[in-house]
């Protein structure tokens, strides 16, 4: 199976947020290159918020060239065999952390938003990862920084979407 084909499947089986699901659905009945940063229309990608094993934090990173405070994520890639395998690995790269594991149940939510020319829109599929205890993170090429912050800090922080991305996370564990 093809990643385009797992990403129909994954956002078929995903039950949340029906409108938006569909407009992720019919971009790539539309693009048959919407998993790939080439489709200038916009394009799929992958993301997931890193919860430490206490559930009490998030680590996000400081994002080099939006200056942002954000998930980890980014462009499929064409070894990626799978959405969930494509959000891990971003996971992993970013944050440095090894043993990352995906939160059971797939994606947590959908964000769709504007990107810079080229593109037009990043159309993201969110899932949540727990880091093992002990976990140690480092700073990658495309952060300006990498830190834990508490469940309470993330609003000061960050923009809506990582907010909602905590929100639906936090309702999927019942911290």
């Amino acid at each position: 199976m093809s990643l385009y084909d797992d990403a129909v499947l994954v956002l078929k089986g995903y039950e949340d947020q029906p409108e938006l699901r569909q407009v992720y659905l019919d971009h790539l009945a539309a693009h048959a290159d919407g998993m790939w940063k080439a489709c200038a229309d916009g394009h799929i990608t992958a993301s997931a918020l890193v919860i430490d094993p206490t559930r009490e934090r998030v680590l996000l990173t400081l994002h080099r060239k939006l200056r942002m405070w954000l998930q980890m994520g980014g462009h499929c890639e064409p070894g990626d065999a799978t959405l969930s395998s494509a959000a891990l690995r971003e996971a992993t790269e970013e944050s440095g952390v090894a043993g990352l594991t995906l939160l059971p149940g797939g994606p947590v939510r959908l964000d769709r938003h504007p990107i810079p020319a080229p593109c037009n829109w990043h159309l993201d599929v969110q899932y949540a990862v727990l880091a093992p205890p002990d976990a140690e993170h480092t700073v990658s090429e495309e952060s300006l920084d990498v830190r834990w912050f508490g469940y309470d800090e993330v609003a000061g922080v960050a923009d809506e979407s990582v907010v909602r991305l905590l929100e639906a996370t936090r309702a999927r564990l019942n911290a």
